[in-house]
């Protein structure tokens, strides 16, 4: 197609359909792959058993195994640890969201974990940073489906007909045009409490996708992190922290509880939102 503009009164013939655009796009860049070191995910470690791994991720990490090598991803690098040919990943949290990660060392245990999950046995709160002043708790019931209208093709929107899900948001403390909630979640679709604070007119902090412009997702994964993205963003990646699961209902040890991640406390701390 050439790049020269259309002369007077022609149109262009290209069209653009957003439902095409692909999720990862070529880099034009390329950057250092992040790897998990043993002593990282040592230190990572809330509690483990014959049966259990349970660790509290950052929020640079992502869960599923990746073709950069074992130590490139939880999962792998879990495998690494422990020093076993498996590991069962019983619910995954996107790559930015860091928090309370639960993984089964034998299939049954994973079978168990999974579908206590699926039936909505088990307790997850996260802790969120939401742009805006959220006055009251507010409970969010609306569908969820592709977003049809998006450049960004993984992106999630309330749609007639979606999916059922439930997101209960509760302010924390509210300072400086910002809110520090806790959210729990009664369904777990994909990217719900991004979507439904989205909808809400709450964005998360740092959201590339539900945040100010989705197109600035594009950007960082063709360029990545950058000044620009910094003013629009605040943080570079979105302030939400899987603070707690809860499995006793099947037997689970313990609820298992992670610390809120540095990066989201320095950014409580420096708007009055506490830590």
């Amino acid at each position: 197609m050439s790049s020269e503009p259309p002369s007077s009164g022609e149109s262009p013939e290209f069209k653009y359909d957003p439902w095409s655009a692909c999720a990862w796009p070529r880099r034009v860049t390329t950057g250092t792959v992040r790897l998990i070191t043993f002593e990282e995910i040592k230190s990572w470690v809330i509690y483990e058993d014959d049966r259990l791994l349970v660790v509290n991720k950052p929020g640079d990490v992502v869960c599923h195994p990746s073709k950069a090598g074992p130590w490139s991803s939880l999962v792998g690098a879990a495998r690494e640890y422990t020093g076993l040919p498996t590991m069962h990943l019983v619910f995954r949290l996107d790559r930015e969201t860091s928090g309370v990660v639960v993984l089964a060392k034998d299939a049954k245990m994973a079978s168990v974990l999974q579908t206590a999950m699926m039936e909505r046995k088990a307790g997850k709160q996260y802790l969120a940073v939401m742009t805006g002043e959220l006055a009251a708790p507010i409970s969010v019931n609306q569908p969820l489906g592709d977003d049809r209208a998006s450049p960004v093709f993984i992106k999630s929107a309330v749609v007639e007909g979606g999916q059922v899900a439930v997101t209960h948001f509760t302010p924390l403390v509210v300072a400086s045009g910002f809110t520090l909630a806790q959210v729990v979640t009664e369904t777990g679709r994909k990217h719900q409490i991004r979507a439904h604070a989205q909808w809400l007119g709450y964005s998360l902090v740092g959201d590339k996708i539900y945040g100010p412009d989705a197109r600035l997702y594009l950007d960082f994964i063709t360029t990545g992190w950058s000044t620009a993205l910094e003013e629009r963003l605040l943080l570079p990646r979105q302030a939400l922290h899987c603070a707690e699961i809860d499995l006793s209902a099947v037997g689970a040890p313990q609820i298992f509880k992670a610390e809120m991640a540095e990066d989201m406390r320095r950014f409580c701390l420096s708007h009055g939102l506490g830590a």
